[in-house]
């Protein structure tokens, strides 16, 4: 299945110890992520990670276009609701966009860790359907 991954500044390390410690489930899957996050998981899993470009340079853009065109399975956009930057991604197009095409979202570490347990137990293979 493919993932996204995405985390505004302050969640960058919170998402880099997201992926250390789901490294075995995340490993079965295609990864895609904004261009700085990408890097910095790649950096301490070692895992595969396809990169676009940063989130503030269009990299938000690419994944929303894999989105739309029903080419992503699962959405963690590790947010920072107390602190967004204005260069950062807009959490707003990605949840709107997550919605219109029925994909599920995370975009706090509690609803991360039980989608990802949900993709490890195969309860997301609904979606092979819209495909």
């Amino acid at each position: 299945m493919n993932v996204g991954l995405i985390a505004h500044d302050s969640k960058k390390k919170l998402m880099q110890n997201f992926c250390i410690a789901y490294k075995g489930i995340l490993c079965k899957h295609n990864l895609y992520a904004t261009g700085t996050t990408g890097k910095l998981i790649e950096e301490v899993t070692n895992l595969n990670v396809h990169k676009y470009l940063p989130g503030h340079l269009g990299g938000e853009q690419q994944m929303g276009a894999q989105i739309e065109s029903n080419d992503m399975d699962l959405v963690i956009f590790l947010r920072d609701p107390l602190s967004p930057k204005s260069h950062e991604p807009d959490v707003n197009k990605a949840v709107r966009l997550c919605d219109i095409h029925n994909v599920p979202l995370a975009t706090n570490l509690a609803t991360a860790e039980l989608l990802i347990k949900a993709l490890d137990r195969g309860d997301l293979e609904w979606r092979e359907m819209y495909k």
